[in-house]
């Protein structure tokens, strides 16, 4: 089963609603990965836990946002087929 639309959007990552979360193992990255967010004036909460493995997940997809993909126009039924046959796409590759 699908995902059900509960009419609410999806907070944007580094808002308020949704403040990255950055797990570092130092007090000088803490203050070196602080710093990238506030130039951006991206929100966030980074917790400092030398036992565990840098995470920084957030931090990277609010660096490199995925660009949008675009769709190719599809072949319409009656159009001439685009392998040079000259017959119409419905009667050639398309069947």
């Amino acid at each position: 089963m699908g995902k059900i639309f509960n009419g609410k959007k999806t907070a944007r990552l580094g808002t308020e609603m949704k403040p990255a979360v950055v797990n570092v193992q130092t007090e000088e990255r803490l203050k070196e990965v602080a710093s990238i967010f506030e130039e951006n004036g991206w929100k966030y909460t980074i917790e400092l836990e030398p036992e565990k493995p840098e995470d920084t997940t957030d931090l990277e997809r609010l660096l490199n946002p995925t660009k949008p993909k675009i769709a190719e126009k599809k072949v319409g039924r009656n159009e001439p087929c685009p392998c040079g046959s000259g017959k119409k796409y419905k009667t050639c590759c398309g069947k």
